[in-house]
């Protein structure tokens, strides 16, 4: 064979390899550069891919690999941040504990997160800003843009540790294993809004020191995640309850940024309580176009 001919075969061995490969996963594409170069803008720019559905990708394990940059799919005509979003009118169902303990963080705690204190599990779960997931067979880790983080070990199913061995933490104490193609993670130990500084969401409703939180993790191609949660917290809630939630992938090459929340914030004691009035439409804020007041509203103003 001519060393042409040699030239000619290698190019287009080359050229089948790397069609092969783009057929198993599709070519790293980032959003065009903000003006100002500003990384915190670039965050937000969502991925945009309508080509046709790419297979999820797996583990040597054979399992799904969810690791990636994940932004968050806003549903019309419902709220985001909001726990409740799944339920009807968009309130979960408190208990009178509950409505009490939300009350007092309406009126008495600023939100945790205003104050650089981690949001925990299960809000981090609403939260609108994106984050990043790092897997391998064993680990399971999300990043959140707060600079926090939580893991998780993946083995087989077991049972969380007894109460009398868990320390409450914002991220609580977890199990992780698979069931099928889905990765469950349960969770206890966890603050409690009546005395700790933590929420269950932006919305400010409760969670306590008695709350199981159990995630069903899918991804049920290259592109989307989906979460199908379940909150068990007879204390703070009549009954458990669901929520569900999707994000879309959000490119090759990208991640959570920089978020220094340990700064001196000059504001901090002028941070109000609660989250504001929550709107007919589930979502938070004192009348959205209405300046906030002064003092906090009563207990009247959450139709509690």
């Amino acid at each position: 064979m001519t060393w042409a001919k040699s030239v000619l075969l290698l190019s287009v061995l080359a050229a089948l390899g790397g069609n092969a490969l783009a057929q198993t996963r599709p070519a790293a594409t980032r959003p065009a550069a903000a003006d100002n170069g500003d990384a915190e803008t670039e965050m937000f720019k969502p991925f945009i891919y309508n080509g046709p559905p790419v297979a999820t990708p797996r583990l040597l394990d054979g399992k799904p690999d969810l690791s990636g940059f994940w932004q968050g799919v806003r549903e019309k005509g419902v709220p985001g941040g909001n726990h409740g979003k799944d339920q009807p009118g968009f309130i979960l169902p408190l208990s009178e504990k509950g409505k009490r303990a939300m009350i007092y963080s309406q009126n008495h705690a600023p939100d945790p997160e205003a104050v650089c204190i981690n949001g925990g599990i299960p809000r981090h779960n609403s939260s609108g800003l994106p984050f990043e997931i790092l897997q391998t067979t064993d680990r399971f880790s999300t990043l959140y843009h707060y600079t926090t983080h939580r893991s998780a070990t993946v083995g087989p199913k077991r049972d969380l540790p007894p109460k009398d061995q868990i320390t409450k933490t914002y991220f609580g104490t977890n199990v992780a294993y698979w069931d099928g193609d889905t990765l469950v993670i349960e969770t206890t130990g966890l603050r409690d809004s009546s005395f700790e500084k933590i929420w269950l969401d932006e919305n400010g409703n409760p969670t306590s020191d008695q709350t199981k939180v159990i995630e069903r993790w899918s991804r049920p191609d290259y592109h989307h995640l989906q979460l199908e949660e379940t909150v068990i917290d007879l204390k703070y809630y009549r009954e458990p309850f669901k929520f569900t939630r999707k994000w879309n992938y959000g490119g090759d090459g990208r991640g959570v940024g920089e978020y220094s929340c340990n700064e001196n914030n000059v504001e901090r004691e002028h941070i109000g309580p609660g989250a504001g009035v929550i709107g007919p439409d589930g979502g938070r804020g004192f009348g959205y176009n209405a300046p906030l007041p002064k003092t906090p509203p009563g207990p009247d103003a959450y139709d509690l």
